[in-house]
């Protein structure tokens, strides 16, 4: 099975991640929410204030893990072995897309979208699960 255009379909649909850092062997984990952009293969963008605590961790160690969120059942991309990095872009470059997903954050971007700074997960590799029986890897 070709799982590639469940792994757009999931990444498309999905709002949420849990993207998972560790420092000094002390892992953590939190919920972003995020934009995936079919043409761009194995980059994830997602914004946070530039002074998080998250941003000091990936300064630390840029290595990081995901899964998405899922929406109903079970289906759900996990990432390891992914790399993070500041983007070149901006909140605004992005913000019609993040938008799609959550109109609620229009009043951040507004209130402070200066304080916020936009990052790239880039990985090579996906693991799509659509149920207990049936899992696959999508390779960029």
């Amino acid at each position: 099975m070709d799982f590639l255009p469940q792994f757009n379909r999931l990444m498309t649909e999905q709002r949420d991640l849990a993207l998972a850092t560790s420092i000094e062997n002390v892992p953590n984990v939190r919920i972003v929410n995020f934009y995936y952009d079919t043409s761009k293969k194995g980059i994830v963008y997602f914004s946070t204030f530039r002074d998080n605590q998250k941003v000091k961790e990936f300064k630390q160690n840029n290595r990081v893990a995901f899964t998405t969120i899922p929406l109903s059942e079970n289906q759900h991309v996990r990432v390891m072995n992914a790399i993070v990095k500041k983007s070149d872009l901006t909140i605004y470059d992005l913000s019609e897309f993040l938008l799609k997903k959550n109109p609620g954050y229009q009043k951040i971007i507004d209130h402070a979208g200066d304080e916020i700074e936009l990052y790239e997960i880039h990985f090579s590799q996906a693991r799509v699960t659509l149920d207990f029986t049936c899992t696959g890897i999508v390779s960029f």
